[in-house]
């Protein structure tokens, strides 16, 4: 079976509105110091911007994939990275849908792994969360069987440290 993309996307920019907001307000004020004090201050208008330049272009160098196998992790503007969780190795998902990403269609699906680089991941303020979530539990439960893998939870006051002498 070659491995094919069954989805992929970037967080929405909707998530960085607060800060896009903080950027206007300085500018905003620089205007009017510009304005008022001295048309130079105009030259400090390319701090914010350059700022809200900096907030877009990383939250959009971050991409997630799922595969048939595997989910791919990628981020990074400058120095980037990678980072893959196969699919059977997913223990949970979860969803969460704040006030804020309902009013535009977002959710944020959380997914807890046994994998040691990456016990959490978090897909941030992406649309069709429903729907992507459903997909991922399908393509899990496929590799769980293939690869014959089922998740045994171990509470910690279950076994004493004399029963696993042998």
């Amino acid at each position: 079976m070659n491995e094919e993309v069954l989805w992929k996307g970037s967080p929405s920019q909707v998530t960085n509105l607060g800060k896009y907001l903080v950027v206007l307000a300085l500018d905003i004020g620089i205007c009017v110091a510009g304005v008022l004090v001295h048309p130079f201050i105009l030259a400090a208008l390319v701090i914010p911007l350059g700022w809200a330049f900096w907030i877009f272009v990383s939250t959009r160098a971050i991409r997630h994939e799922l595969t048939t196998e595997r989910i791919r992790l990628y981020e990074g503007v400058i120095n980037h990275k990678l980072d893959d969780v196969e699919l059977y190795r997913v223990k949970d998902t979860s969803m969460e849908r704040p006030f804020w990403c309902r009013l535009f269609g977002l959710s944020t699906l959380i997914i807890e792994t046994s994998d040691r680089s990456q016990p959490r991941i978090e897909i941030k303020a992406v649309s069709n969360g429903m729907e992507l979530r459903e997909l991922l539990r399908k393509q899990v439960e496929y590799w769980r069987d293939r690869k014959r893998v089922r998740e045994v939870d171990f509470e910690e006051g279950d076994m004493d440290g004399d029963e696993l002498t042998a």
